[in-house]
Formats: structure tokens, sequence, C-alpha cells
């Protein structure tokens, strides 16, 4: 009887550990086609035969975004949207510049683990693990550091260097979603906020 549980409960470890696993694509490239008004799990391929070096190449990552947010932050994202080449690649990136005391707010990415470079300045990074113990995981890093958020953790950045910080992120999905977590927060119902 133990030895039938034993099996059973390999099988479904086997099983389940096979529905994790990501296909891999099945052709060389999908670059998207923004005119299809077909919507699957990422966008529609372009014809291949359509396809040319622009599909995959974007400019301008080294200047800095001009949409300064009230939090001291300027974003340069890099995704499907701006780089048709990503389409079901499985990665996107940005650029980050943060003012003096400039902080990208508690938020989370739904579907990417976010690896941060910082390539100029100090800034404290961190994030807070799952359920039960919803630990503090951070630290102060600097120029030439790199800190890795696990996907779907609450993180944050803030600069706490005396000049502007600059970083480049890379996502681990063409489509990381973002949740800010005030602003989630502040779209509940009272019913349902802590008091």
């Amino acid at each position: 009887m133990a030895k039938n549980i034993i099996l059973m409960c390999l099988i479904f470890t086997l099983f389940c550990s096979g529905l994790a696993v990501e296909v891999g694509p099945l052709q060389d490239f999908c670059v998207a086609d923004s005119t299809s008004m077909v919507m699957p799990s990422g966008l529609m391929c372009k014809n291949p035969m359509q396809v040319e070096a622009n599909d995959f190449y974007y400019g301008g990552l080294n200047i800095p975004s001009n949409k300064t947010t009230p939090t001291g932050i300027n974003v340069a994202l890099v995704d499907v949207d701006q780089l048709p080449g990503l389409n079901t690649l499985g990665i996107s990136m940005a650029r980050i510049d943060y003012a003096l005391d400039g902080i990208n707010p508690p938020h989370i990415h739904p579907r990417a683990t976010e690896m941060l470079v910082l390539i100029e300045g100090s800034l404290h990074v961190g994030f807070v693990t799952s359920n039960p113990q919803n630990r503090l995981i951070s630290r102060v890093i600097h120029t030439g550091d790199v800190f890795v958020f696990p996907a779907g953790l609450i993180h944050f950045q803030r600069n706490v260097g005396n000049r502007i910080a600059v970083a480049l992120l890379s996502l681990s999905s063409q489509n990381p979603g973002l949740l800010n977590i005030r602003d989630a927060v502040e779209t509940l119902p009272e019913s349902v906020k802590f008091k």
C-alpha cells in the first residue's frame, strides 16, 4: 500500500512539473502585427516575408524619457508595443531615471521577474516576501550592482544618493503588467479597506 502511495505521489509530481514547463516557440520569431484584430496571448504574427530589421530594433534608450512622474522617476519602457520583434520572446526592458529622492513606489509585475542593473547612482531597493512571513528583503545598491525582484512580489526602488540615478531593467515577459499598490488600494470600496 505504501509503495502505491509513493508511486502515485511520484507520478503526480512528474505530471504537475511537466505542466509547469513553458513550451518553446514553434518558429524562429513572431513579429507583432499591430493591425490584426485577433488578440491571442500576445499579438498575431506578421507575415515572415514582410519582417525587416527595424522590427527587431529600438533606438533611444540612452536618452531619458521626458515623462516625469509625481514620484520623481522617468520610465522608458521597451516592450512589444515599441519593439514588435519581442512578440512571443518573453522579454522586455526599461530605463528608469530617478531624480534626487525619486521613488518607484511599491508595485508588482504579476507576470515577470525583474532584474535591475544600476548604471549610475545609489538606490535603496527591496521586496516583500509572500505570506506567512511577509519579510522585507532590501539593501542599498551602487553603480554596477544588480538586484533581482521575483515575479509577483511587491517591490520598490528609491534614490538615496546625492545625484540622479539611472537603471536598466530586464523583465521576463513581453507584457509584465504593472500594479501600483497605492493606486490599487485606492480603487477598493471603503468596506474592504483596512481601518
